[in-house]
């Protein structure tokens, strides 16, 4: 089953609430996006049949490696995209975000390996700063 716009979301919100926090239950999920508890309940239902996360009996959404590896993957995206509004077309961060939030779901490959290799020619990305950031 293709992963819809808002399941990437979904993973990608865990993904940087882990990092923030360590572990992340559905109320931080629910926060972070200003959803309610009832919305992310849902939400994780499916991720959890879509094998893309577990819950631990304590209530912890932990990724699975299909999870992580997708997470990553938009998140990737997510900062590529924004580097490159900001350097290529000047853009401003706030806008930036905001396109990449939307367009990291729609970008065809072709299209993401030339901003990649646009911003890697411009010598003002490193793919090692996509987790440090």
């Amino acid at each position: 089953m293709k992963l819809q716009e808002s399941g990437e979301n979904y993973l990608e919100t865990i993904l940087l609430l882990e990092k923030e926090k360590g572990t992340v239950r559905s109320v931080d999920i629910a926060n972070k996006l200003d959803f309610t508890k009832a919305s992310i309940s849902r939400a994780m239902s499916i991720l959890k049949r879509e094998e893309y996360i577990t819950v631990e009996s304590g209530g912890n959404i932990v990724l699975t490696e299909k999870g992580r590896e997708r997470a990553k993957g938009v998140y990737e995206k997510h900062r590529l995209i924004a580097q490159f509004l900001i350097e290529a077309l000047e853009v401003t961060q706030e806008t930036a975000e905001q396109d990449a939030c939307r367009i990291e779901h729609i970008i065809s490959e072709e299209t993401f390996s030339q901003m990649k290799l646009w911003l890697e020619t411009a010598a003002s990305f490193d793919d090692e700063e996509l987790f440090n950031r």
